[in-house]
C-alpha cells in the first residue's frame, strides 16, 4: 500500500486526504498549527462559533460542490450582505441602487446610470496608469472616494495612484435593489461552524498538529511514496529563487458585554482614518439571537513578515515571474505535488478549492 503525507490540513489537504482515503491509500496528514481546518477553522468563545482567520462565507454555483460540503455540515440560508461605512455615513455593499440612492439622491436606475455615466465621463482617462484612475473609469469619483479609495489603500498598503490598475479589472454595479454580495446559486454557513467539516473529512486519518515539516523535510522525503504540499511554495525550495510577495491580515477579537454590537456579520469601514478594514460580528453568521454576549473581530491589512500567515498572493508581473520559476522546479520534483492557495500562489475562494483538488486528484494515479 502506498504511503501518502499531506502537509497541511485545510481545505485542499482535507478534500485529498479523504477522497485518497475512500480508495484505501494509507494517509497521514501533518499541520503546523495546532488545529485542523486552516483559515476556515471555527473555535466557540461563548457559545458562538468565531471564525478565528477572518470571515468566510461558503458561495458556489456549481451544485456537485454544494452537495459535496452538505455531506458533512447542514448549512444555513446566510446571505452575505455587508454594509460599508464611510466617516459618519453608512451604504449598503455591493454597489447597488440602494447605495446609489444614498449616494446620489436618485430613485430609478436609470437616473443612477446616468449620474455614473457623467462622472466617468468627466473624469475619463484613455490611458489609465493606476488603481486610482481605472476605478474612476469604471464607476466615478463619488464612489470611488468614498467606498473604494481608503478601503483599498488599507488593504494594499498603498496609495491608490501606487497601485497597479490590473488590481480592479472590474467593478460589480447593479442597478437593483439587491444587497447580496454574491451572485451564486448557493450560500451558506455551515450550523455549528466549519472545523466540523475537516473533522469529519480527516475522521480515521492519521493526524499530527503542531508539526513542522521542514523540522524533518528529508526524513519525509525518504519515509513516503509520495507528498502532498499545501504551503508556501517559495517555502519548501527554501527561497532559494527569492520571496514570493504577500499580503496578510490580523485580528483583534473581543467579547463585549452586549448582545448585539452592530446588527450586522460584517461592517466595511472605506475611510482610509480608520486603522481597521472591516469589523465581524460572528453571531449574525448563524443568526443567533440566544447569546447574552457578542464577539467582534477588527481586522486589519499589512505587508507579510517572516512569522505571519501568508494571507493574499501579490500577483504582479514580478511575482507571477517569480512563480512560474518556482513551479518549474516543482515539476521536476518526483514525488511532491504541490497545491491550494500557497502551493500554487493564487487566492481561491472555497469552492475553488474543493474543484481544484478534484482535478488534481483526476490526475493524481499512483
Amino acid at each position: 500500500m502506498k504511503k501518502v503525507l499531506i502537509v497541511g490540513s485545510g481545505l485542499f489537504g482535507a478534500v485529498c486526504a479523504y477522497e485518497l482515503n475512500k480508495k484505501g491509500y494509507q494517509i497521514t496528514v501533518i499541520e503546523k498549527r495546532d488545529h485542523i481546518a486552516g483559515n476556515i477553522y471555527t473555535e466557540k468563545i461563548e457559545n458562538i462559533n468565531v471564525h478565528r482567520y477572518g470571515a468566510h462565507i461558503f458561495h458556489t454555483s456549481d451544485k456537485a460542490v454544494w452537495n459535496y460540503v452538505n455531506q458533512f455540515a447542514e448549512f444555513n440560508n446566510y446571505i452575505n450582505s455587508p454594509i460599508a461605512i464611510y466617516k459618519d455615513e453608512l451604504y449598503n455593499l455591493p454597489f447597488n441602487m440602494n447605495t446609489f440612492s444614498k449616494l446620489f439622491n436618485v430613485k430609478t436606475p436609470k437616473e443612477a446610470k446616468e449620474r455614473i455615466e457623467e462622472e466617468k465621463k468627466n473624469y475619463h482617462l484613455e490611458n489609465v496608469t493606476n488603481l486610482e484612475e481605472q476605478a474612476i473609469n469604471l464607476v466615478g469619483k463619488t464612489i470611488y472616494e468614498k467606498l473604494i479609495k481608503g478601503y483599498t489603500a488599507k488593504q494594499w498598503g498603498k496609495p491608490c495612484t501606487e497601485l497597479p490598475s490590473f488590481i480592479i479589472k472590474r467593478l460589480p454595479v447593479r442597478f437593483t435593489f439587491d444587497n447580496n454580495y454574491f451572485n451564486d446559486r448557493y450560500q451558506g454557513i455551515p450550523i455549528g461552524g466549519y472545523t466540523q467539516i475537516i473533522e469529519k473529512m480527516l475522521s480515521g486519518i492519521k493526524v499530527y498538529t503542531s508539526t513542522n515539516f521542514f523540522d524533518r523535510k528529508q526524513e519525509y522525503l525518504n519515509e513516503y511514496d509520495y507528498i502532498i504540499y499545501t504551503g508556501a511554495i517559495d517555502e519548501y525550495f527554501d527561497y532559494s529563487l527569492g520571496h514570493l510577495e504577500y499580503r496578510t491580515v490580523y485580528f483583534k477579537t473581543e467579547v463585549l458585554d452586549c448582545d448585539n454590537y452592530q446588527g450586522n456579520a460584517v461592517v466595511n469601514y472605506t475611510d482610509y482614518d480608520v486603522p481597521y478594514t472591516r469589523v465581524i460580528e460572528h453571531k449574525h453568521f448563524e443568526f443567533d439571537s440566544t447569546s447574552p454576549k457578542t464577539v467582534v473581530s477588527k481586522e486589519y491589512s499589512k505587508k507579510f513578515e517572516t512569522g505571519d500567515e501568508p494571507y493574499y498572493p501579490v500577483n504582479d508581473e514580478t511575482n507571477s515571474r517569480l512563480f512560474n520559476r518556482y513551479r518549474e522546479l516543482a515539476e521536476n520534483e518526483k514525488k511532491v505535488f504541490f497545491g491550494g492557495r500557497l502551493g500554487q500562489y493564487k487566492y481561491f475562494d472555497m469552492d475553488d478549492v474543493i474543484i481544484s483538488a478534484w482535478n488534481f486528484l483526476k490526475t493524481f494515479s499512483l
